[in-house]
């Protein structure tokens, strides 16, 4: 082989490995298994709380307990949703991850405070939501989470590194409906359980 062909050879295989690498990624993203939590308590929304995803069969779901102090004993509301995701483009902007569209089946919310207040104050006074029993807002949606035929997608990061895996930085709008509101930074990480 001439060494203008080998050079030719070598940068063809550096430029391929990029590639290749990225959808090694994407599959070992869309074919994730197993529990995925908090490490610890984090702050969200002006108070705590603690994420807990499970990935299986290409599906996943999502279970959020918000609380207004660190310890978690003043807990607010529980979120669970859920369903199938797809891994697609590596972000443009995020080295590593990957533009991910979650799709969002089900949604349902579990008040965890009876002060009428603390209700008011997180825009869940008129979801009719009973303490300590679990409600499907898939329809009617509650607060900031809105009904699952206006927003059934949440386009997400996902990003696998040696700390875990990371999610995107939520607007504070919590809007991640379509895909121009895909994050540009992310969360730390969630680890395995």
């Amino acid at each position: 082989m001439s060494p203008r062909l080998f050079v030719l050879c070598l940068a063809a295989g550096l430029a391929a490995t990029p590639a290749a690498a990225d959808s090694a990624d994407r599959a070992t993203l869309q074919a994730l298994h197993g529990t995925y939590a908090s490490p610890a308590v984090e702050e969200w929304y002006g108070g705590f709380g603690t994420r807990e995803f499970v990935f299986r069969d290409g599906r996943w779901s999502l279970t959020f307990v918000h609380a207004l102090d660190p310890a978690m004993t003043l807990r607010t509301f529980q979120f669970r949703t859920g369903g199938a995701y797809r891994v697609e483009a590596p972000s443009a902007t995020v080295p590593g991850a990957f533009h991910t569209v979650f799709d969002e089946d089900w949604k349902h919310v579990t008040l965890l405070t009876g002060a009428p207040e603390i209700v008011a104050a997180m825009g869940m006074a008129d979801c009719g939501l009973t303490p300590n029993l679990e409600a499907d807002i898939s329809v009617a949606g509650c607060a900031a989470w809105r009904p699952v035929a206006v927003c059934g997608e949440d386009h997400d990061l996902l990003a696998l590194s040696a700390e875990g895996l990371h999610f995107g930085v939520r607007p504070a709008d919590n809007d991640m409906c379509t895909a121009d509101k895909v994050p540009t930074a992310l969360l730390p990480a969630v680890v395995a359980r």
